[in-house]
């Protein structure tokens, strides 16, 4: 079939006169996952029985489901019933689950289909989609490049139409890298504002979820259903759910650019861009400082390592999954840097001190704050990479997460946005950040820069 729709509320206008239904819908997606995946190598499983049989039940239903009839894909950290959940890692390749994660069930229950699971980092650890066990996923712009991590086929998925809406988590940028690497929106929300229960933890202080869309509208109808306070999850936060549908008021608005977060050649070249789009709109860029941003990093890879050695002591071949000898390299190097820092004789140098830094990195947002109503600043220093160019380099790939790790470490919300394209025809993004829980200020300043400009609408070369 021909596609008719471009994001869920025009999907839904289908629906409701008639113009298509659900089951082809989701065969159009299933038919696209079939000619392209085995390039991009964004799904580890396809389930396209499951997705057929749900899409059946909704064709005879009424279109009054927020999500009803929204094809999505979930980042395989989701724990997902009677379909295999690996986490990206040989351990679980054969892991089947045995019950939904709160945000895959409350996708469900708003009538979205659920088409597969996505290829991801092994376990989350990685920012290019390089380290999954099934393989490196590949950005749909260019096959030769990565396409962000650690959710990659999330991003990759979205980007390449093979899903509405995919969903996907960050730990230190792993939603935001691959969104601006592949040209689309992705959400990084509050820490808490979603449940993290049934999700396969990395660094359980840090690990935020969220999703991957083509555009702002969506990203806020999406938060609508999955955010919310979780009995299951004690992190999870107990403020109401606003209405997260943008308004799309931005002047007056004090839009802060800390001097700290510098990106080279075109990346910074597309940022100027952004800015001075920002201004046209009425916002008033001030110039801020984020003092402790250069510690970030090092805080970043003590305090995450040391949770992956928690999170990761499950995973002992007795219980489930293979033996540990099947971890991947990237696997075995954090274990081992944080079961080093959380050792005897030097917790307190390294783990507890991480910990007073970190207070250091939400003290200067929380100064920063005072001044200006949100923060903008470049998603990653550089742009897209070749797949395995900086594969034996991991310093190198670690520095790539320098402008996004802050944020986690402060609990804040972002949004990465497209801001334009390099000369080779690669995306660029750059992300708005907010304080806690001003998700709806974001998308309401992210959705007026978006109708703005012309960049989420541009699709890749397949």
């Amino acid at each position: 079939m021909t596609k008719a729709w471009t994001d869920i509320a025009s999907l839904h206008e289908g629906y409701k006169l008639g113009k298509f239904t659900p089951s082809e819908v989701t065969k159009y997606y299933l038919d696209r996952i079939k000619k392209y995946n085995p390039t991009l190598n964004a799904f580890i499983t396809v389930t396209d029985e499951l997705a057929m049989s749900t899409a059946r039940k909704l064709d005879k239903q009424t279109c009054n489901l927020p999500l009803f009839g929204v094809p999505v894909g979930f980042k395989d950290l989701f724990m997902t019933k009677a379909v295999k959940t690996t986490a990206g890692s040989k351990v679980l390749e054969n892991y089947i689950g045995q019950y939904n994660a709160t945000v895959v069930q409350k996708y469900l229950d708003a009538g979205a289909i659920m088409l597969g699971k996505l290829n991801c980092d092994a376990w989350a650890h990685g920012s290019s989609g390089e380290n999954s066990d099934f393989g490196p996923t590949r950005n749909p712009w260019n096959v030769e490049y990565v396409p962000g991590g650690s959710s990659s086929g999330s991003a990759v998925a979205v980007a390449a139409d093979l899903c509405l809406v995919a969903s996907g988590t960050d730990t230190g940028g792993s939603i935001r890298c691959p969104a601006s690497f592949c040209g689309v929106v992705g959400l990084k929300p509050t820490y808490g504002r979603v449940s993290r229960y049934g999700i396969i933890a990395m660094a359980s202080s840090l690990d935020s979820i969220g999703h991957i869309t083509q555009n702002v509208a969506d990203a806020a109808r999406v938060l609508a259903v999955t955010a919310g306070h979780d009995p299951l999850d004690a992190t999870s936060s107990s403020i109401l759910v606003p209405n997260y549908l943008p308004v799309g008021q931005v002047k007056n608005l004090r839009v802060g650019i800390p001097g700290e977060y510098q990106a080279r050649g075109e990346v910074n070249k597309a940022f100027e861009s952004a800015k001075l789009k920002l201004q046209e709109l009425g916002c008033e860029l001030v110039e801020i400082s984020l003092p402790h941003t250069k510690d970030a990093l090092a805080c970043y890879y003590i305090i995450q390592p040391a949770e992956v050695s928690s999170n990761l002591a499950r995973y002992d071949g007795i219980r489930y999954g293979h033996d540990r000898s099947t971890f991947g390299a990237e696997a075995k190097r954090r274990i081992m840097l944080g079961t080093y820092t959380l050792s005897a004789g030097y917790y307190d140098a390294y783990y507890k001190t991480a910990q007073k830094v970190r207070t250091l990195v939400v003290n200067d947002f929380e100064q920063a704050f005072k001044k200006v109503d949100v923060i903008a600043a470049p998603v990653g220093p550089n742009l897209p990479f070749k797949i395995g160019e900086k594969v034996f380099d991991p310093l190198s790939l670690y520095l790539e997460d320098v402008l996004t790790v802050p944020i986690n470490l402060a609990g804040l919300p972002a949004i990465s946005i497209p801001c334009g394209f390099s000369k080779s025809k690669l995306p660029v993004g750059f992300q708005l950040i907010g304080s806690q829980f001003s998700e709806q200020l974001l998308f309401s300043m992210a959705q007026v820069y978006e109708q703005a400009t012309s960049f989420h609408d541009q699709s890749p070369p397949l």
